[in-house]
């Protein structure tokens, strides 16, 4: 299991919404970052990551469903719109304005998170659920050796 399996084992839907989140303000911070340092590949690798995150929630909403999700689907259009327009302009103020959006949002996602009706709501089914710990033994109760070389 990589970390990336293992920061998500467990974890109810809003609960990965909220990580979706936080890895976006984690890629628009490193967009600033390289955009003041002037390194054009970084900062249109981190904003791709945040486009991809952005396309991902945008892909998710049930609109058939009512509820918010017109409201998230404006809310994640603006985002997109400020990024775009953030690497375009070289401007780390914009993504500096999308990282405050998204913490703003990202706080009401995790209010929900708190909440114990809402978790048993958005409990993730069994089948999608990957194990917080994976025995590393074999079928003779050895742990396998290590592929790793120094």
């Amino acid at each position: 299991m990589n970390y990336q399996q293992q920061s998500v084992a467990g974890k109810n839907g809003v609960e990965l919404i909220v990580a979706l989140y936080d890895g976006m303000v984690r890629f628009l911070n490193r967009a600033i970052v390289a955009t003041e340092a002037g390194d054009i590949q970084e900062r249109r690798v981190a904003i791709k990551r945040v486009l991809d995150i952005l396309t991902h929630l945008q892909s998710r909403l049930r609109m058939d469903v009512g509820g918010p999700a017109k409201t998230l689907s404006e809310f994640y259009a603006a985002i997109f719109a400020l990024c775009l327009e953030g690497s375009r302009l070289s401007s780390p103020d914009r993504f500096r304005k999308a990282i405050e959006c998204i913490l703003n949002v990202r706080e009401a996602w995790q209010q929900v998170a708190q909440d114990p009706e809402v978790r048993k709501q958005f409990a993730r089914p069994e089948s999608t659920r990957i194990p917080a710990v994976v025995s590393a033994q074999s079928e003779s109760g050895e742990a396998p050796a290590s592929r790793w070389t120094a």
